[in-house]
């Protein structure tokens, strides 16, 4: 069993009764908490930083607010020269892409639990209790709210008058964008446990691409919520239902011929976008995700080294490992570097050509969400609510 296996916590869901009997397990501690909890105890200390000489300067740009992630699901969204950020005690705020000020800020009157989600003109984030909250883009304004069979457990996406979002019992909905009203439901059954992170949805050439627990990938229709195919991105392996847990982590990348994913206890693997063949696999664990450039996809793997793969052959290409213990987000590609944040805050800037540091900031405490590109430069927002951009000098 893995170093970060150990700091993962069984979690019940009897107090929130939210996933149908589904239990979840969070990577951080080893405590029974609730579910998107998180306990005291860690097992591991981050390992100290190794100084380097900085090949560029990272500064910030502007530093915002959205308020405490607390037990949520919470990414940045950027759309219409906005950056759109929540936490759990309902705020919603659009932040000014250029310069961090707040253009407006909204009160949704719900304990949130996931987002956000942009795109034609709303601004979709998740209720604790089930909700799905559509706000205007521009205004702040509610346009419409309804309720879902479970939590929204993960930013819902957005194509053109369909919005598509995940909800803790296995079920996908696409959803009218103008009233939220039901187009489809695609729905599968959950294995008995599974990791607290749960696969985001990625959109493009008219299917949605779902990563499940036990290892599958699923590509559904937009226009019918029919599964156009299913992949095993790897197989649950061991003797306990602990062992056996083989989730898809973070959300699958896509470029216009691959989809790739990467799963807890399993593979990083690529598969043809369109019918799901297989390109290649290679053994690892995540429990974080990945992400792609035009060369290399790069994984986070659950002992915090960050691997480069060819997207091409999957041959690894180099490996970052001097991070380890320190809870690393999910990877994200900005061309000549690659972005992380951990869990004590601090941003890690690596060179995408041989894996090497290239320069080091300090966000506002432990980062989660995976960095978002906001071009030029990159933002995180942190647990406590931060949200900061940085740019490259």
């Amino acid at each position: 069993m893995n170093s970060k296996l150990l700091r993962v916590s069984l979690v019940a869901l009897m107090a929130a009764g939210l996933l149908g009997g589904c239990s979840t397990l969070s990577k951080t501690t080893d405590t029974v908490t609730g579910w998107f909890g998180f306990g005291k105890k860690r097992l591991a200390e981050p390992a100290p930083l190794v100084q380097f000489a900085q090949k560029r300067q990272l500064s910030r740009a502007w530093a915002a607010s959205a308020g405490e992630a607390g037990r949520g699901m919470f990414v940045p969204a950027v759309d219409d020269g906005a950056v759109f950020a929540a936490g759990e005690s309902g705020r919603v705020v659009r932040i000014n892409l250029q310069n961090g000020s707040e253009t407006w800020r909204a009160d949704t009157g719900r304990k949130l639990s996931a987002g956000v989600g942009a795109g034609s003109g709303l601004v979709l984030v998740g209720g604790l209790k089930g909700e799905l909250i559509a706000l205007d883009a521009a205004s702040g304004a509610k346009r419409w709210e309804i309720a879902l069979t479970s939590v929204v457990v993960a930013p819902p996406a957005v194509a053109g008058d369909l919005v598509i979002v995940r909800t803790g019992n296995g079920q996908v909905h696409g959803l009218n964008a103008a009233d939220g009203s039901r187009k489809w439901l695609y729905s599968r059954q959950l294995p008995a446990l599974s990791l607290q992170g749960v696969s985001a949805l990625a959109v493009k050439d008219g299917l949605a691409y779902a990563g499940f627990p036990g290892g599958k990938l699923v590509a559904i229709q937009l226009s019918s919520g029919l599964q156009a195919w299913e992949v095993s991105v790897s197989m649950p392996r061991g003797a306990t239902e602990l062992e056996r847990v083989n989730d898809v982590v973070g959300m699958p990348v896509l470029d216009e011929q691959r989809v790739c994913a990467v799963t807890y206890q399993g593979r990083v693997a690529c598969f043809e976008h369109s019918k799901g063949t297989l390109i290649w696999a290679r053994d690892t664990s995540s429990d974080s995700g990945l992400s792609m450039d035009a060369q290399y996809v790069y994984v986070a793997d659950d002992k915090d080294a960050v691997t480069a793969y060819d997207k091409d052959t999957g041959r690894a290409a180099w490996r970052q490992d001097k991070l380890a213990n320190r809870q690393l987000t999910a990877p994200l590609s900005l061309g000549k570097y690659v972005a992380v944040a951990d869990v004590e805050g601090y941003v890690h800037l690596i060179s995408s050509e041989d894996g090497s540091f290239a320069a080091r900031a300090l966000a506002d405490g432990l980062v989660r969400a995976t960095p978002i590109d906001i071009g030029p430069g990159f933002a995180v927002q942190s647990a406590k609510g931060g949200v900061v951009a940085f740019k490259l000098n």
